[in-house]
């Protein structure tokens, strides 16, 4: 909640007249509090989970022989049915498992300084503030889920739900044991942590991990997605490989970079499987009629 009144004693406090969006802010904010306004953040990821994935769905399910060739694994398909079950159990979890921690880690919040009091961040605190925490997610997820995979017990009793799809779809970015959606959370958590933000850069940054997640969970491999230009970015075709391997997989445990599966060496598999992959799909562009029948471009490690 606001500590203003009103738009004058805020721009008074401020000695400056409020911006656009401060305006907006505040006309949402005012009567509201750090809890509600918290608590958005489950609001925004199922609104954005429902709706990013769409595209995905609507090209698995035409089939078109000119989006085939760009589909990583064009051998395994996915009907309506079987996203929508995946759709519904990960609304599941959100509902019983993301939505309670909200409360319980609403405190932790407070303690760090998330705040929603004017002024709004600047476009390059904004900027600054999420590349640092897709960093600090980046090497904490990198460990934590190469835990999952090196304790047996990790991956039978939690990880192993997340590898149910061993050609993974947009739906099935967060579709994972609820015990994973915490420990892998926690990794998202740390950057706000450790460098305190606006809440509106908090919504923002979970907002854009998840539209990560669901693109490097995707299937496909599109050479116009505007992510190929980020430097380091690992991409769907990396994390497909992840998926592919499964539990016996030593390579990509990084969820967004690349940089700590090539400091760490695991990324040797994958890089020897890539060089096979981009010539077979050279072969598929050649041969784009026969695409149905295509198998995939990887063989197990």
């Amino acid at each position: 909640m606001l500590p203003f009144e009103s738009i004058q004693e805020a721009e008074m406090s401020l000695g400056r007249n409020l911006t656009f969006a401060e305006t907006l802010w505040f006309k949402y904010t005012a009567d509201k509090s750090d809890l509600y306004l918290y608590c958005h953040n489950t609001i925004f990821l199922i609104i954005f989970y429902t709706l990013v994935p769409l595209p995905m769905v609507i090209i698995e399910l035409l089939r078109s022989k000119k989006l085939e060739i760009y589909k990583i694994q064009p051998k395994i398909r996915f009907s309506l049915s079987e996203m929508m079950e995946c759709y519904r159990k990960v609304l599941t979890t959100f509902v019983f498992a993301v939505s309670p921690l909200q409360f319980f880690s609403y405190p932790i919040i407070q303690w760090v300084g998330i705040r929603t009091s004017l002024p709004l961040p600047s476009a390059s605190e904004v900027l600054w503030q999420v590349l640092v925490y897709f960093l600090v997610e980046d090497y904490a997820n990198y460990w934590l889920h190469r835990m999952l995979h090196h304790y047996k017990w990790g991956y039978d009793k939690i990880h192993r739900i997340h590898h149910e799809y061993v050609a993974p779809i947009g739906f099935a970015a967060p579709y994972a044991h609820w015990a994973e959606i915490i420990i892998l959370g926690l990794a998202s958590f740390l950057g706000p942590l450790m460098v305190p933000c606006h809440m509106f850069t908090f919504w923002l940054w979970f907002v854009l991990r998840q539209i990560e997640a669901i693109e490097t969970h995707s299937g496909y491999e599109f050479p116009w997605s505007p992510s190929k230009y980020i430097p380091f970015y690992g991409g769907a075709i990396y994390h497909d490989y992840h998926h592919f391997v499964g539990e016996s997989c030593h390579s990509n445990f990084a969820s967004v970079f690349t940089y700590c599966d090539y400091i760490y060496g695991t990324d040797k598999g994958y890089r020897y499987q890539k060089e096979v992959f981009e010539k077979r799909r050279e072969k598929l562009r050649s041969m784009e009629d026969n695409v149905n029948g295509s198998t995939t471009p990887f063989k197990s490690e």
